[in-house]
């Protein structure tokens, strides 16, 4: 028999299993997916490390594990052939054993009787793994819990002591913990401030008392996400600068290459090129590549251009990164962009596929709206977003007025009827920069995004 267990999985624990993909009985081949688990964004397959029968599932749909959860006990299939080698290679070693003399060698243990047939699944259904499955008290005498829940107590400066068990035989379980955690901040609410937060709670109201309601939870990204937008919004002082750019040649560019990429089975989004324009600006202006250290006294820069990209799915939206985008050509980027996307729409995102980003970009484009404000993704520094395309007149020529003298008043008499100019419609696009006040100056904000317009308007600095 061999045990299926959770590999490294990352920073996370208490990881939800979404999917079982195999039964008791069934035959699977070495790195058959077993069951399908979600961290956060993410959500990955833990596949089988040998072909066998399935003796046994040690979780259900909805539970929660962690690195080291046993998931399935498999009925190992060998080859005959090796199956008779291990087997003689066993003889020979008994014999050994058995026949050496003072041999201190403790005697092998008794083989664990199989578990009854007739027992159902559900029996081993809250079983993780022999520490969590068996928890004992510790030599401090604290009540049950196990190592998992040990640890998230410490991360949450939770006394294990004061907390109440709600699991079998007394034993805390981390949903216990959390709402240890949000009666001391109900306890800690003085004048209607949340505890340690000084921000006024929303006060709760009865919404039924006005006429009809309904519940519809949230998503799984929707819960995850919330917190850490509410995190980065109250820990980053936020600006945000608004600027445009005259996208008409890059447009047409772009439109001109279609056939091309077409031949390679791509199609080339606006987003593209502004990824590239985004790295020259990033490569001149590093502190927007940069992290603030926890000291708060020194920048971490990036010596990477690895490009958060937001993605709308049906679940909520996610971030997956595009690594080494300086590296990479417009086609690469399309082919890279659109398998990462059909991805995350599909929920495969592993853990690994969100981490690492240095700078984001969000695009409304195809939606709609003028301008947002897009809230900076810690422990970045800043992120653009983009807005929708529009047709605009933009005067084309000569000035009939030099306003070049902004301390002295123009006459009527000042202006030259005969100057040559034009309006023209011109393809602009709007673009938004949020940024970390602590680290980024208005001015310096300012010069990235003339720097980046500057770059959308001339497709050829691309190539440069």
């Amino acid at each position: 028999m061999l045990e299926i267990r959770v590999p490294d999985i990352g920073d996370f624990d208490e990881v939800e299993v979404v999917e079982i993909l195999v039964a008791k009985g069934d035959r699977v081949e070495f790195e058959d997916p077993l069951v399908s688990i979600e961290s956060e964004k993410a959500t990955m397959e833990i596949p089988s490390t040998a072909a066998g029968v399935v003796a046994e599932l040690r979780v259900a749909e909805g539970d929660r594990v962690s690195e080291g959860s046993l998931l399935v006990v498999l009925d190992v299939v060998m080859d005959e052939s090796v199956a008779q080698s291990d087997k003689t290679e066993a003889s020979e070693e008994a014999k050994k054993d058995s026949g050496s003399e003072g041999s201190d060698r403790p005697p092998s243990p008794a083989p664990e009787p199989a578990r009854p047939d007739h027992v159902e699944r559900a029996d081993f259904r809250r079983e993780l793994s022999p520490a969590a499955a068996n928890p004992v008290a510790d030599r401090s005498g604290l009540p049950h819990a196990s190592p998992l829940v040990r640890r998230y107590a410490r991360e949450l400066g939770v006394p294990l002591a004061q907390a109440e068990g709600t699991g079998g035989h007394g034993r805390i379980l981390v949903d216990d913990l959390r709402r240890q955690v949000r009666e001391r901040f109900a306890e800690g609410d003085a004048g209607g401030a949340t505890a340690g937060s000084g921000i006024p709670r929303v006060p709760e109201i009865d919404h039924a008392a006005f006429g009809p309601v309904r519940k519809e939870k949230l998503t799984r990204i929707q819960k995850v996400s919330g917190p850490v937008l509410q995190r980065s919004w109250l820990n980053i002082p936020h600006v945000t600068q608004h600027d445009e750019a005259d996208v008409t040649v890059l447009e047409g560019f772009r439109r001109d290459s279609r056939e091309a990429a077409s031949e390679h089975g791509l199609k080339l989004s606006p987003l593209l090129f502004v990824m590239k324009a985004v790295v020259i600006a990033l490569y001149e202006f590093p502190s927007f590549r940069a992290s603030l250290a926890a000291e708060g006294d020194h920048l971490v820069i990036k010596e990477y251009f690895h490009l958060g990209i937001a993605v709308d799915t049906d679940q909520g939206l996610v971030v997956p990164v595009v690594r080494d985008v300086d590296q990479k050509g417009i086609f690469e980027l399309a082919a890279e962009l659109n398998a990462t996307a059909e991805r995350a729409r599909a929920r495969k995102l592993a853990p690994d596929d969100l981490k690492g980003a240095c700078f984001t970009i969000s695009s409304l484009g195809g939606i709609g709206g003028t301008a947002f404000t897009p809230i900076v993704n810690a422990p970045e520094v800043g992120i653009l977003g983009l807005s929708k395309t529009r047709v605009q007149a933009v005067w084309r020529g000569p000035s009939p007025l030099d306003l070049t003298r902004d301390s002295e008043s123009v006459s009527p008499s000042e202006i030259d009827p005969s100057a040559e100019g034009r309006f023209e419609p011109r393809l602009i696009l709007p673009f938004s920069l949020s940024y970390d006040h602590r680290v980024i100056d208005g001015a310096l904000a300012a010069r990235f995004t003339s720097r980046l317009s500057r770059l959308l308007s001339d497709p050829t600095q691309l190539l440069l």
